[in-house]
């Protein structure tokens, strides 16, 4: 997860470095400027992004490696609710995100009809990944949890919980304020909190099952000790 999380951010920033002028805004643009094929002026917006090809194929690979993600680690959660909301929940977020990528928004999208599925992608895609996570840091809360170590892990679960309330306010207040010269602040946030929450589950899971493996090691050595003693 953390690669991926990791995967979509350099996708944007190399995207972003080779648009032309006038200077992509990580402040003023939305990140799905960065998609879009045609040299284009959309909302006020001049949208001109020679690599928009990377950026889209950053959006699909997301949906993908988070889906098979949450796939594989479904069983960490106890209940089939859990599981199968997370799951679902999961596939709402990638298939939102893949939308995203494979539909772009863009004036030649409305003439088309097709800005509906880019923004119908978007919803979803922020939507479903941030509740994903809310959903997965109650479970920790409660202990709902198969994994050991992060069994009643109030600290990440609460930061779970955090992390998808800010990314669904700020999405909130981006549709509120849509129009503004700082829509990517508010936008970014309501992504970048799906692909930091990521980031902090691959970390937690990869150091918690290195403390188990270490822990049972030396568990094995302690008594393989004690039966070699005379």
């Amino acid at each position: 997860m953390a690669v991926n999380a990791l995967l979509y951010v350099v996708a944007e920033a190399i995207t972003a470095a080779a648009w032309q002028s006038p200077a992509y805004s990580y402040s003023y643009n939305y990140i799905s400027d960065l998609g879009v094929p045609d040299l284009d002026t959309f909302e006020g917006r001049v949208i001109d992004s020679p690599l928009h090809w990377v950026m889209n194929t950053g959006f699909v690979v997301h949906g993908v490696l988070f889906v098979l993600a949450i796939l594989l680690l479904r069983d960490v959660f106890v209940g089939k609710a859990t599981r199968r909301t997370i799951v679902v929940l999961a596939f709402v977020h990638g298939i939102g995100i893949a939308l995203v990528g494979l539909f772009h928004g863009s004036q030649q999208a409305v003439e088309d009809g097709t800005s509906v599925l880019h923004g119908a992608g978007a919803l979803l895609a922020i939507i479903g990944g941030n509740v994903a996570f809310i959903t997965a840091g109650i479970a920790l809360i409660g202990g709902r949890v198969n994994v050991a170590a992060l069994v009643r892990s109030r600290v990440l679960g609460g930061t779970f919980v955090a992390f998808g309330v800010l990314g669904i306010a700020a999405f909130g207040y981006l549709l509120a304020t849509a129009g503004s010269a700082y829509d990517g602040i508010p936008e970014r946030i309501a992504v970048y909190t799906v692909m930091a929450a990521e980031i902090i589950a691959a970390t937690a899971l990869i150091s918690r099952t290195g403390e188990t493996r270490n822990g049972k090691e030396d568990h094995t050595s302690h008594r393989r000790n004690q039966r070699a003693r005379p």
